[in-house]
């Protein structure tokens, strides 16, 4: 059935095929012969519809995966595969029902499939069936979301990357507002050279169409294309006509919806605090980018408001202890200040953010809007560190008089409890993702709340009942507040709508009365769309309510939420898309992921009786090298599979696992045949577990730069990277405060103390150098450091024509928090007996394991031990991008 090649099918966003043959026969085997997304934007909320048909044109089956990249604010509402004139449907259920239906499947061998989060806006669905020899499947995906207003225009985004022309390939956008389009405008790579012939935009006053029909050709000559076809972004962006101040209501069906986005509003001068992490989690990148964004916000200030600067680790800094105005040479001054910050220290968030709220409190001024920003990028570790207790200072302190935002930079800050934070206080959290412009979205964040027009915002319908949030602390300039409901009576002939707010310290009122019975100017088709707004924008507020909800009014909205997303048939965080496919009654269950949330775990599978194939739990497979130990055969093969092999052989069934910070695809557990390939090296870390004598073992392929060993409270990191075709690490580095710096390869050390730097050469004889809190003794194959109060030793090691380093740790301190792929000291299982396969439980868990050999190179001797192999995720509890570097 499937010894040949396992495709891969990705459109929408991106489309993919990949076989496990060259190029050629990628285009020989599957043809996607029509491709069509459809999106219909009505009065900002937009329904898109995926339908690709892909035929395939060998003589036997094969399995095809289809894979969607969806807006992350998104829900999924429809999927659908129709193969040989039968029709499949996914069926959204509760989520735990889903998950037994899923386990049901899992157990018998069978694939199951999740959604999972990709990138800063993306998620990602995917699927695969088998489709028979010169057989056609259609694949259709529908998926709902209301577009968000920000600086002034929506944005309607599609990524394309069919990794082969597509003869029949069409977009199509029809987009209708009611009060007219004021601009439109279509920008992105796919825009660009002889590609934007392809794109045709029609206006008229309430609608706009924009159309992609891209040639064959075209979609290969295009500056970001090639053989493979499209690669690049489309993107809409557009607004409406605002004439009245009021604001703009829809009527349809029972169902109202109310836009609100006053222009006519004089600014709101703003008292505006900075609160700056300069903790030494900081360092390098993360704190020049903030101070370069500081540096341009600081110009974009208007001499009316007036600003405050604190940083922060384990002492809080004030730049001056009052608010000042933003005058030039204030201004000038503050920048000054920037340009001086330098990371050290813990963190202490508590004393940081209740510092900037004294600093408003002190400086009450009428007629102006108060706003707290925090940036940081990890946990609270010093002063108080209990987070509920700083949430509960945080929110006595505020008073619901101003709001706080949160910026998270990076992944390993807790963005769950700034999100909470944030919320408790009137504001949002937003990661800041550690990219090469993080400065541009720290200085894109504050541009969204630069310009506060009202303050006190309260939305009141008297006609309307089950109506969304309808209270808000700020409304900015180039923002929108939204409000849907219901009528109650549906028999009445006029609405009314009454906004009552502060601007400038005056209080104001819009008052509006719309006739029910006018045309809503809303097609048949589209009839619905307002019910379903509605139903989206309900759920959407539940879910972020239940960050701070307690009890049973937290029962009751998660209730609430799980009946709409039920009804409408939403993938969201309490439901699940069941997918039944036909083979032998596959289930897949697509889930909506959480933000910033490792992907969940699947349980552990057995074999189906019909199968003779060996079945390979998630996770690494040996690969020898590194690790000392060969592996079993399959656990190679496993690993090469993860790894992009090409081969020959084939996934029966498959359940993919990713990082949930990397492109999200779905979890696998593969069953492969037999495969043959040159091993794929990684190194294999022990991981002694108290109580145990059996230690447990993970691999980490090469290469890779990692987080070896992290103690934020005293500012100490070591780093370590490895290279393709070598062992262990060919570079170490230590960074101890702020100038203490070690780097180690297979030639040399080199440390630098802040003002002096020494060298020392492998095999010379025994040197010891001490200095401030720092201790280097080297012998002719190791060396001990000693930074503060944690020990750890580089080994040299020597094996064949491999010359490499190996870290181990020489003490483990019980008040000391240490993080990295050598700080877990918590490791725990327990064997499970009876299994047709080793089975080991971790943290409730079920997962497969091998026992395996290891070479343990955190000894000199390098004794040779035996070890329970897991994947790296059941070992350390997260995935390995939480513990990968882009730096040493």
């Amino acid at each position: 059935m499937m010894d040949r090649a396992a495709l891969r099918l990705i459109f929408l966003s991106v489309f993919l095929i990949s076989a496990t043959s060259d190029p050629v026969k990628k285009k020989q085997n599957v043809d996607i012969y029509s491709f069509y997304i459809n999106s219909t934007v009505t009065s900002r909320y937009a329904t898109t519809v995926i339908t690709s048909r892909v035929a395939n044109t060998l003589n036997e089956s094969q399995e095809i995966q289809f894979e969607v990249k969806i807006p992350k604010n998104a829900f999924i509402s429809k999927f659908r595969m129709t193969i040989e004139g039968n029709t499949y449907d996914g069926v959204v259920k509760e989520k735990e029902e889903a998950q037994q239906q899923y386990n049901r499947a899992v157990s018998r061998g069978q694939s199951a499939g999740l959604v999972k989060s990709v990138g800063r806006t993306l998620e990602d669905f995917k699927t695969s069936v088998t489709v028979a020899a010169f057989s056609k499947v259609t694949f259709e995906l529908t998926y709902e979301e209301l577009l968000k207003r920000r600086l002034g225009k929506y944005e309607l985004l599609i990524n394309a990357q069919p990794m082969q022309p597509v003869a029949d390939f069409k977009m199509d956008v029809h987009i209708q507002e009611k009060p007219g389009i004021s601009f439109l405008e279509v920008k992105g790579d796919l825009s660009t050279g002889d590609l934007g012939n392809a794109i045709k935009t029609t206006r008229a006053d309430k609608d706009a169409w924009v159309t992609f029909y891209p040639s064959r050709d075209q979609q290969t000559k295009c500056k970001s294309c090639g053989e493979n076809g499209l690669n690049g972004d489309l993107l809409i962006t557009y607004d409406v006509e605002r004439q009245n101040p009021k604001g703009e209501v829809m009527i349809s069906n029972g169902y109202f919806v109310h836009y609100f986005a006053p222009t006519d509003v004089p600014r709101i001068p703003k008292n505006v605090v900075f609160i700056i992490d300069r903790s030494g989690s900081m360092h390098g990148t993360k704190m020049d980018q903030t101070c370069l964004a500081l540096l341009r916000i600081l110009s974009d200030l208007d001499e009316d408001d007036h600003f405050g600067l604190i940083t922060f680790d384990s002492e809080v800094s004030l730049w001056k202890r009052e608010l000042l105005q933003a005058t030039e040479a204030n201004l000038k001054n503050a920048k000054s200040f920037v340009k001086e910050i330098k990371d050290r220290g813990a963190t202490d968030i508590n004393a940081a953010v209740l510092a900037g709220v004294d600093m408003i409190n002190r400086h009450p001024r009428e007629g102006t809007a108060s706003i707290l920003i925090l940036l940081t990028d990890g946990d609270p570790t010093t002063g108080e560190t209990n987070k509920e207790k700083i949430m509960g200072n945080v929110k006595e302190a505020i008073g619901t008089k101003f709001p706080l935002y949160c910026l998270g930079f990076g992944y390993d800050v807790n963005f769950d409890f700034l999100t909470k934070m944030s919320l408790e206080n009137s504001g949002v959290a937003q990661r800041i993702y550690e990219d090469s412009d993080a400065d541009l979205q720290l200085q894109g964040f504050y541009e969204e709340v630069a310009v506060p027009l009202l303050s006190d915002i309260q939305l009141k319908y008297p006609g309307g009942t089950n109506l969304t949030k309808t209270s808000f602390s700020l409304y900015f300039n180039g923002s929108e507040i939204v409000v849907s409901g219901q009528i109650t009576d549906n028999s009445v002939e006029s609405f009314t709508t009454e906004v009552i707010a502060v601007s400038k310290g005056n209080n104001v009122t819009y008052q509006d009365t719309i006739m029910t019975k006018d045309p809503s100017d809303v097609p048949p088709e589209n009839e619905d769309f307002m019910q379903r707004l509605w139903a989206y924008l309900t759920v959407k507020q539940l879910l972020e309510r239940q960050v701070i909800l307690k009890g049973q009014e937290k029962e009751d909205e998660k209730k609430e939420a799980l009946k709409l997303s039920l009804k409408y048939q939403f993938v969201t965080p309490l439901t699940s898309m069941v997918v039944t496919k036909p083979q032998e009654g596959d289930v897949e269950v697509a889930d909506k992921p959480k933000e910033g949330e490792a992907p969940p775990r699947p349980p552990v599978m057995h074999p189906h009786p019909k199968s003779q194939s060996r079945l390979l739990a998630s996770g690494y497979g040996g690969g020898g090298g590194g690790g000392g130990g060969s592996g079993s055969s399959a656990s190679r093969a496993l690993h090469r599979h993860r790894q992009g092999f090409r081969g020959t052989a084939v996934p029966s069934s498959a359940f993919l696992e990713t990082d949930a910070k990397s492109p999200t695809v779905l979890r696998r557990v593969t069953v492969l045949s037999t495969v043959s390939a040159p091993t794929v090296r990684s190194n294999r870390f022990l991981l002694p577990v108290v109580g145990q004598s059996k230690p447990l073992c993970f691999d980490v392929p090469v290469p890779h730069k990692l987080r070896l060993l992290q103690d934020s409270a005293s500012e100490f990191s070591m780093n370590g990277e490895s290279m393709t075709g070598q062992n262990g690490f060919h570079q170490i580095t230590f960074h101890y405060k702020t100038n203490h710096h070690l780097t180690i390869n297979t030639m040399s050390i080199r440390y630098h103390d802040g003002q002096n730097q020494v060298e020392f050469l492998w095999r010379q004889e025994p040197i010891q150098h001490n200095t401030e809190g720092v201790s280097l003794i080297l012998r002719s194959n190791e060396i001990d450091v000693t930074m503060g109060n944690i020990h750890a030793v580089i080994l040299l090691h020597k094996e064949k024509n491999d010359v490499f380093l190996w870290p181990a740790v020489r003490q483990q301190l019980k008040d000391v928090s240490l993080t990295g792929i050598l700080g877990k000291t918590d490791a725990s299982y327990e064997e499970i007996q009876g299994s047709q396969t080793p089975t080991l439980k971790i943290n409730d868990q079920e997962v497969s394991g091998s026992w395996e050999d290891v070479t343990d190179y955190r000894l000199s001797s390098k004794p040779v031990i035996k070890c329970w192999l897991v994947s790296f995720y059941a070992a350390m509890q997260r995935d390995i991008s939480d513990f990968t570097v882009t730096k040493l």
